[in-house]
């Protein structure tokens, strides 16, 4: 039996190591099983280098027909499992065919690397970056082995603010007004932006309520898109819902708004990427009245990461 397993083991272990691995930030990231690990975390254009290390198992000899590293930036649609689309794709050769007999070492740099997109992990598409070595042999198979990296891309705080205004309204029986600014007192940005840790500040107004409102709430949605051949995929998820008033207001009754988005799994807003997917985020209010009518009305919002996000 031993012998059996010892014959479906690989011929060797295969190690990626970072130059500044020790020195590098690492931010927690989900697998699929629900368990969560530490990668490193680079941004685009960054030098990405490092050590590969073959160490063939005790009495083995590796032949192979070469050794390679990629690095790969990869969308990968859950409803097309298993096929990658390679948006980001560097080589470097690191061996020529021949035997590997002992622990070898072999260093790899990729210089100024372009990776446009941010990592992303959502409900049916998953944006990566990747390592992957390959040590190609003619029999028994080639050995591959990754390792994950993750990207996180940076905005500027905006410059030039505006308020945000939302109006729900039926006429003759009902006008609402919501009025969103920053929390340093500026009105927030076109087209109404918010960094990941930010904290939405507000006031609604009502004008005129002959309906008798029971609740209202206020919800950030994130809206997923993917195209996978011919086929558009919406999903669309509550991630937060906050209770603003439980009761009817009167006529000339304003309510404060503080909404802290930091506690939330958010990510910035992903716009058309590669043609593959888009990630949008909305504010959505929802008032209820004593018949369990609902009224609708939605915001679009910017989310992006300001430097020193990454915690």
């Amino acid at each position: 039996m031993n012998f059996l397993i010892e014959a479906f083991k690989p011929a060797c272990s295969i190690s990626i190591k970072f130059s500044d691995g020790k020195t590098r930030k690492r931010v927690p990231i989900k697998r699929e099983n629900g368990q969560t690990l530490l990668a490193p975390l680079f941004r685009n254009q960054e030098n990405i280098a490092g050590k590969i290390t073959i160490e063939p198992h005790q009495g083995k000899r590796i032949e192979h027909n070469g050794v390679k590293v990629e690095l790969l930036g990869q969308i990968e649609m859950y409803l097309d499992r298993g096929n990658f689309y390679d948006f980001t794709s560097l080589v470097r050769e690191l061996d020529v065919p021949g035997d590997i007999y002992e622990r070898t070492t072999y260093p790899f740099e990729f210089s100024m690397v372009e990776m446009p997109y941010e990592t992303y992990n959502g409900v049916n598409v998953r944006l990566r970056y990747v390592l992957k070595v390959t040590v190609s042999r003619n029999y028994g198979g080639s050995i591959i082995e990754y390792l994950n990296f993750l990207v996180h891309n940076y905005s500027p705080p905006p410059s030039i603010n505006t308020s945000i205004k939302m109006e729900v309204g039926i006429e003759d029986c009902l006008h609402i007004e919501f009025e969103y600014n920053k929390s340093n007192g500026e009105w927030e940005s076109k087209p109404h932006r918010y960094h990941l840790k930010d904290v939405i500040i507000g006031k609604i107004y009502y004008f005129l309520v002959k309906i008798k409102i029971k609740t209202m709430d206020i919800e950030i949605r994130r809206r997923e898109s993917t195209v996978t051949g011919a086929t558009n995929h919406v999903e669309t998820e509550t991630l937060a819902k906050f209770e603003l008033m439980d009761g009817a207001p009167v006529r000339g009754e304003s309510i404060p708004v503080r909404l802290f988005l930091s506690p939330y799994e958010l990510t910035p807003t992903h716009r058309n990427i590669n043609n593959k997917f888009s990630v949008k985020y909305y504010l959505n209010l929802v008032l209820v009245d004593e018949e369990g009518l609902r009224y609708f009305k939605q915001q679009q919002i910017t989310i992006y990461r300001l430097p020193l996000q990454d915690t």
